[in-house]
């Protein structure tokens, strides 16, 4: 469901700088908090948002990361502490291919006590959500290697 930064869906709404954070049901982490890429984009630029990809490394190579975006596989064991780290007190946005595994991760992260956790359910690809981070042609940063 698209919407407009003034339009509030049940649960609320929140406007993090100039980017509206919905909450949805069946959203991500406690809050529910998801973004569109195009949001993502505009708040990480302003810094007011850790954007991480959390794919495989063969993903990244094949293309890219969101420009902005830090990149920490999910897989890895020291993941919570490293994007609490890398966060630096700020919101964290998680982005994977398709939504599905940013959806889960922001849930187990929520769990984990890291409640500021906003979900890109488009992911870079595309998703039912929407056409994704590549197809919205948004920035993106090669990862070679």
């Amino acid at each position: 469901m698209q919407t407009d930064r003034r339009t509030f869906l049940i649960g609320g709404a929140a406007l993090l700088g100039g980017t509206a954070i919905l909450w949805q049901s069946g959203g991500a982490g406690a809050s529910g908090a998801v973004m569109t890429p195009d949001e993502a984009y505009r708040a990480v630029n302003a810094g007011e948002i850790l954007l991480v990809d959390i794919r495989r490394p063969d993903e990244w190579t094949a293309t890219g990361i969101a420009e902005g975006a830090v990149p920490i596989d999910m897989r890895r064991d020291d993941f919570l502490t490293s994007v609490a780290a890398a966060a630096n007190g700020r919101p964290v946005a998680i982005i994977c291919a398709r939504g599905v595994r940013s959806r889960r991760l922001a849930a187990r992260m929520a769990a984990a006590g890291l409640t500021d956790v906003i979900d890109i359910p488009e992911g870079m690809l595309g998703s039912p959500a929407g056409p994704g981070w590549i197809t919205r042609d948004l920035p993106i940063s090669v990862v070679t290697g």
